[in-house]
Parts: structure tokens; C-alpha cells; sequence
């Protein structure tokens, strides 16, 4: 498989602290990729670096080919290269349509619009239907259905989620989850997945990697750490 993203002795931090210390790893096109880790191990900064939304101290971020290093997010989305942020972010008082139609800001989210439209409410449904109401009266699954959907409205390469099953019911999670594989199985699309939930993550997930602490401490196909579900679970004090 062809290599999209590939991360390399990634350094980075807030402030003077630094959460990051030499992370590396690679994303192949087509593929679903799932990091796990606990609660401060920097999942989250992961991403964020990887976006620009944090700075890189040091390392390199190549993304399709190009060294995107240094790259501010308004330069990485036109590329390809978007992330559904832990929390959502929408805009509460606009309707349903109207936060995904935000998502669709760029020159390549404009081409064939409503064919992207109707494409996200094939795969939820429930936002078709509540199109016309303020996303910030909807539930917290309604949410997060909806900021992957504003997220797919920008036509993106590598789709990265931070933490999408945080706070939802099992059923929500399993929903969202399964539309992932659909999205990577009928769309091609690749996906960059942060999540704590082990067993239903690694079901899904082509690769993945555990972080401890700033680095990454495991990584294997989903099969290999599913047999070593025992030292995965210890690394994220389970």
C-alpha cells in the first residue's frame, strides 16, 4: 500500500512543557489507524501537531508526498488533511445543513457539493432528517454524527478523529465506529482514529500504536496487539 502520512521523531509541547518525544509513525493510503493510549499520554497533541493546530518543535510531517512540517491548518485542509477535534467545535445556533455546508469552505469542498451532501446524509441518516434544526439543541451522538459530517464535507485525504465515542452511549459508539469501516471500505478513505476503547477500536483498525507517556511504547497489526490484549491493557493502566 502507498504511504500518506508518515510522522517522524515528532517533538511537542505547550508552553515549556513538553508532551511529545519522538513520535513516529505512518499511515498507509486506504487504511484505518488507531493510536491508544491513557490520559495524558499525547494522543491528543498527536494530532494537534500533526494539523499545525500545535507548532512541531522538532520532527518532520509528511503528508501525500509533501513535507508539511510547518504548515498552518488553513494550508493542510485544501490538501487533504482534516481532524474532528475532542468536543465537536460546532456552531450551536446554526442549523444541521448549515454547520456542514461550513465544512465545504475550500475549493476542492465546493466541487460537486451536493453530491458530498447527500453523501453524509446517506451515512447519518438522523442528520437528513434534523437538517433544519440548530446543532446545538441535538444530543451528544447527534453531535458528533454531525461534526464527521461537516468534516467529510471537505472532501479530505486522511480523516483524523480525536476521541469521537467520548461520553456517548454503546450503541452510539458502535454506530460511529461501523461508519468508519464503511467510509474506509466504500469511500477509500483513510482515517487517523485517537481512542481509548481498546477492544471495539482494534476490531476496526488496520494498525495501530500505544502511546505512553510521549512515546510510542507498541504497535502492530490490530491482530498482533489483539493477542497481546494482556500488555496493551497494562501500557494503558487498565
Amino acid at each position: 500500500m502507498e504511504e500518506l502520512l508518515r510522522v517522524e521523531g515528532l517533538e511537542s509541547g505547550y508552553g515549556e512543557m513538553q508532551v511529545l518525544w519522538g513520535v513516529s509513525l505512518k499511515v498507509q493510503r486506504g487504511s484505518l489507524v488507531v493510536i491508544l493510549g491513557p490520559n495524558g499520554a499525547g494522543k491528543t497533541t498527536t494530532l494537534r501537531s500533526i494539523m499545525g493546530i500545535i507548532r512541531p518543535w522538532r520532527g518532520s510531517i509528511t503528508f501525500n508526498g509533501e513535507d508539511v512540517t510547518k504548515l498552518p491548518p488553513h494550508k493542510k485542509v485544501p490538501r487533504g488533511l482534516v481532524l474532528v477535534p475532542e468536543g465537536r467545535h460546532l456552531f450551536p445556533d446554526l442549523t444541521v445543513e448549515e454547520n456542514l455546508l461550513m465544512g465545504a469552505y475550500t475549493r476542492v469542498g465546493r466541487e460537486d457539493l451536493s453530491d458530498t451532501l447527500e453523501l453524509v446524509y446517506s451515512l447519518f441518516p438522523r442528520l437528513r432528517e434534523r437538517r433544519s434544526q440548530k446543532a446545538g439543541t441535538m444530543s451528544g451522538g447527534e453531535q458528533q454524527m454531525l461534526a464527521i459530517g461537516r468534516a467529510l464535507m471537505a472532501k479530505p485525504k486522511l480523516l483524523m478523529l480525536d476521541e469521537p465515542s467520548q461520553g456517548l452511549a454503546p450503541k452510539i459508539v458502535g454506530d460511529i465506529l461501523e461508519t468508519l469501516v464503511r467510509l474506509r471500505e466504500e469511500q477509500g478513505l483513510t482515517i487517523l482514529l485517537v481512542e481509548q476503547n481498546i477492544a471495539q477500536s482494534l476490531k476496526i483498525a488496520d494498525y495501530a500504536y500505544v502511546l505512553e507517556q510521549g512515546r510510542v511504547v507498541l504497535e502492530g497489526t490490530s491482530n498482533e496487539l489483539l493477542e497481546k490484549e494482556d500488555l496493551v491493557k497494562a501500557y494503558l493502566g487498565i
